[in-house]
């Protein structure tokens, strides 16, 4: 079932606000002007409003079990498929047409060129591609089974509540959205037929034929609702009633196409300028599109119609009411289509304007330590995704320990100091990322999870706190044994720092190996962690040897050199044994 949080439903209640605003005023002169039409004002209310509540649930009921049951593949599939620009439009088509949402696909692309995973070039095809496959919620809408809505409904919430596996359930959720949305359209339909025979009412509509009146209606909706899907859907609907004429619908998803922009912009707020200019391509593109049909619009009427079943048998407003619906969705995936073959030979170049326009910014005089590579708060609401990038930025704070790491061999070979100083700066920009992977874990742990993102939530959460660990053991206690050793000009045999130098480099090995395990869910990552444990045993054993057989023939202060090395070796053994703490986390458990 839908997350019916605070911030969900105010999000549904504003494209509500919006229709109730736009349509009020011809609804209070009709009820002025006609006692009749006066008497139905309540019902049509209702029915209107309800039936379009009952649309925008389902649209994000069917949008949530499509994303639950595929969206982490679809994440993959995004995040590795995007080598050229053609490729980049097909993946970013059918991740679209997959989730049922440019803006999440948009979004994610944000976040890629963000975090350095995916360049301007690549982003530019996905988000041309996610431009048409947001155009498969029209084309759904448009076939208009509303016949079927009550059933779909009723199969998709047995599924939801009856079924034990976690699959079936996802599968319902998307029969359940769907129902609803054939529900909704049929009960708006209903509602809207009085209007059909009041003149004001349909001179309004006639006016969004033209087209710069009906782009500005559809960018403003669609961007209070942030969902050019739904925004087409509507028009659809109301097109199967005959209120909107094709030429007028046109317009309308044009707007769209422009309103969706919003979503992509709020979603580059704060980051860096690459990311910026992804978002700057899809306003350009989007907007750029649109200008050029806006003096076309009877050709693409025309085209339209050529390619859509033709009602011969109706006539009048009955066969606008059974043509026009399909002849929308029909125009509005072409024209996309056909902007995408305009634009693609010209990747290069709206690459090069759009870093033109969007230049490097000086650079700041105080950076801050460190900052999250990854984490976007716009994707709390896709769970499968926000998790995608705690494991990233969890590879982000896995880099950070193992330059600590490395830091600490080369200080106690040199007996740097200023090197020991710098691993303490080092732990506090892990400690600021583990807060960051922490507070946005929390974030994503009140949303409602799958068992198998409940599961992905435990083994980050669990790798999360572990490397924090094993930053604190660098920090805390290697740091402190080496000043220590510095301090007292304390100075290991030959032997031992080869002995731990080999110990190092296996704990080195193992740490890398688990860090991993954890950004590809790497289980042959995570068995290699476990493999290690032979060569770590021994490297522990010689270091013991070595100082058993020293103890008889040293001195006091050999004995305090001696006690320091057993302490470090102590340290390597300990940071290995969190590392086979985040290894079993992915080792698949025998049953």
């Amino acid at each position: 079932m839908p997350d019916l949080s605070y911030w969900k439903i105010k999000k549904r209640l504003l494209p509500l606000a919006a229709v109730f605003l736009v349509i009020l005023p011809p609804f209070i002169v009709m009820a002025a002007e006609t006692p009749a039409v006066s008497m139905a004002w309540g019902g049509m209310s209702m029915g209107l409003f309800g039936g379009l509540a009952l649309f925008l649930l389902g649209m994000e009921q069917m949008s949530d079990g499509l994303k639950a049951a595929a969206g982490a593949k679809m994440q993959k599939i995004l995040g590795k498929l995007t080598s050229n620009r053609f490729s980049g439009v097909t993946v970013g088509a059918l991740v679209t047409a997959v989730i049922q949402s440019s803006s999440v696909t948009t979004v994610l692309v944000v976040g890629f060129v963000s975090a350095g995973l995916m360049t301007l070039g690549q982003s530019i095809g996905v988000i041309m591609g996610a431009n048409i496959g947001t155009t498969i919620t029209g084309q759904i809408v448009a076939f208009k089974v509303t016949k079927l809505a009550l059933a779909f409904v009723a199969v998709g919430f047995a599924m939801v509540f009856v079924a034990r596996q976690e699959k079936l359930k996802h599968y319902g959720g998307i029969l359940l959205g769907l129902g609803l949305v054939f529900f909704g359209m049929n009960v708006m339909g209903e509602a809207m037929q009085p209007l059909r025979s009041y003149p004001p009412f349909l001179e309004l509509m006639q006016r969004m034929e033209s087209p710069l009146l009906g782009i500005v209606v559809g960018a403003i909706f669609t961007a209070l609702i942030q969902s050019s899907s739904a925004s087409i859907g509507i028009v659809i609907v109301m097109a199967s009633q005959g209120f909107v004429s094709l030429p007028a619908g046109i317009a309308l998803a044009l707007g769209a196409d422009v309103g969706t922009c919003v979503t992509a912009l709020l979603a580059s707020l704060g980051k860096p300028r690459v990311a910026i200019r992804a978002a700057a391509f899809h306003v350009i593109f989007n907007v750029v599109g649109v200008l050029l049909w806006v003096g076309f619009v009877d050709q693409l009427v025309q085209l339209a119609q050529l390619i859509s079943p033709d009602q011969g048998g109706l006539s009048g407003v009955a066969r606008m009411a059974a043509e026009t619906p399909r002849q929308i969705a029909n125009a509005n995936s072409l024209f996309k289509v056909i902007n995408t073959l305009l634009f693609i030979g010209f990747t290069p170049q709206l690459a090069k304007l759009v870093t033109w326009l969007v230049a490097d910014k000086k650079p700041l005089t105080v950076q801050p330590i460190v900052t999250p590579k990854y984490l976007e708060e716009q994707l709390l609401n896709t769970p499968s995704a926000a998790l995608g990038l705690v494991r990233l930025e969890l590879g982000h704070l896995g880099e950070r320990v193992l330059l600590m790491m490395a830091m600490a061999r080369q200080a106690l070979e040199s007996r740097d100091m200023a090197l020991f100083r710098e691993m303490e700066k080092a732990d506090d920009a892990a400690d600021i990322l583990h807060a960051e992977i922490v507070n946005y874990l929390s974030k994503v742990g009140k949303r409602q999870l799958t068992n198998a993102e409940a599961q992905e939530y435990y083994q980050l959460s669990q790798a999360a706190d572990t490397l924090e660990s094993i930053g604190d053991v660098l920090e805390t206690d290697l740091c402190e044994l080496g000043l220590k050793m510095i301090e007292k000009n304390l100075q290991p045999s030959e032997a031992t720092l080869m002995i731990l130098q080999t110990l190092h480099e296996e704990v080195y090995l193992a740490l890398e190996s688990a860090v991993q395990a954890i950004v590809a869910t790497d289980q042959r990552a995570a068995q290699e962690v476990l493999a290690l444990r032979s060569a770590v045993n021994q490297g522990v054993e010689a270091a013991f040897r070595r100082k058993s057989a020293s103890l008889a023939v040293s001195g006091a202060e050999r004995l305090e050199t001696l006690q320091i090395e057993f302490e470090v070796t102590d340290k390597l053994k300990r940071i290995y044994s969190l590392c086979k703490r985040i290894a079993r986390l992915y080792v698949p458990k025998v049953v």
